[in-house]
């Protein structure tokens, strides 16, 4: 009988949750493009999208269905993915790993000792569902996924929640930083990997990091708050979703669509789907600014006050859309270096958004602003 782990083959109980719930916006047509992409080039994928925009949901959401750890056809049957004529073919017919950093390095004693932590980790599922098929001294997780494979025929779908963690942190230790991606480029890079890897799917608030390491892991197809292609419209919530759930809850569409709209990705308007519960179920986080948890970083990041930066941020506070390279950020805060790089930051954080057609940075809706306008005040 197939074992149930925390990280190889996990339950649908985390996406059960989030149907429990007395707001559920269906995003199941995001399993109809990873069906598409399963075993090809394209099935490397990135997805970044700022804190509070459903990252973990998505993340739990694909182990739920794809899991053999899981029984979830009831769950998924009455939603959009139902409808899909291979809805059956891929449901719960995959060796699934799910790695939650988040989670690892909460329980991580000596992050030094992070790489081996989740190896370790994982590894021990693997020889209890596997019992036999890799030595037990073995040590390196890309060589036991590889000879499950080789003696068992299994390929292995991997997601990641929080994959960029540990470069969101200025001060986590370069080095460490540089044995994650070397671990990563051995899971995932490489042609050995794709003897092994059906599809690989992590979720994070940064994309890739550039730089010298770029090449470890440019066999990525990365969708991100500068562009989200087929995947912009499950980001966040769309504008038509918001506008059924003001007809439900009789909230007033056009205050709403002014105080959180709006992300525009390509030719989609998202809103941020906590704040937008929160103010159908609680009337809450109407008419303020949102008060993420990114108020912190955002201030830290202003104190840097690279050349031209207080301006730039005043200009959008007063609604003006300034010029910017979206291009030179190395997605990796230790290696911010110019003003360009901290407004490309505070996209991918959700507290500005881009217009690529004339790469232009502005603050998103009226609740931002607010929350903006209290960061600078708190400055003085």
């Amino acid at each position: 009988m197939l074992r149930m782990g925390r990280f190889v083959n996990p339950g649908s109980s985390a996406f059960q949750t989030a149907l429990n719930s007395e707001i559920y916006v269906d995003k199941t047509g995001l399993i109809e493009y990873t069906n598409r992409v399963l075993g090809t080039t394209d099935a490397y994928i990135c997805n970044s999208r700022p804190r509070r925009f459903g990252k973990s949901y998505a993340a739990n959401m694909l182990a739920a269905y794809y899991s053999k750890g899981a029984r979830a056809e009831e769950m998924f049957s009455n939603l959009e993915i139902g409808k899909n004529i291979d809805f059956r073919k891929h449901l719960n017919r995959y060796d699934v790993i799910y790695i939650d950093m988040q989670w690892f390095l909460k329980n991580c004693r000596d992050v030094t000792r992070m790489v081996p932590f989740i190896a370790k980790s994982i590894l021990k599922e693997l020889r209890e569902s596997y019992p036999g098929v890799f030595p037990t001294e073995e040590e390196s997780l890309p060589e036991a996924l590889s000879l499950i494979r080789e003696k068992l025929g299994y390929k292995f779908i991997v997601i990641m929640d929080d994959w960029d963690i540990l470069f969101r942190d200025a001060s986590t230790d370069p080095t460490v930083q540089k044995k994650y991606m070397r671990f990563l480029s051995a899971m995932f890079k490489g042609l050995e990997p794709t003897k092994y890897i059906q599809l690989t799917y992590l979720t994070g608030i940064l994309p890739i990091c550039k730089g010298r390491e770029q090449t470890l892991l440019n066999n990525f197809d990365e969708f991100t708050m500068l562009w989200a292609g087929p995947l912009a419209p499950y980001v966040g919530f769309t504008e038509p979703e918001v506008h059924k759930l003001c007809k439900q809850y009789s909230q007033n569409f056009a205050e709403i669509k002014q105080w959180y709209a709006e992300y525009p990705i390509g030719k989609e308007s998202v809103y941020h789907p906590e704040a937008i519960v929160k103010i159908m179920l609680e009337n809450e986080a109407w008419k303020s600014g949102m008060k993420t948890d990114s108020y912190d970083t955002v201030s830290l990041l202003l104190d840097m006050d690279f050349d031209g930066l207080k301006s730039a941020i005043l200009e959008m506070i007063s609604g003006i859309a300034i010029e910017m390279n979206a291009g030179s950020f190395q997605n990796d805060v230790a290696k911010i270096r110019n003003k360009d790089d901290i407004i490309t930051y505070f996209i991918h954080l959700g507290y500005l958004t881009y217009d690529s057609t004339f790469k232009l940075a502005f603050i998103p809706n009226e609740a931002i602003r607010r929350e903006m306008i209290s960061i600078v005040r708190n400055k003085k």
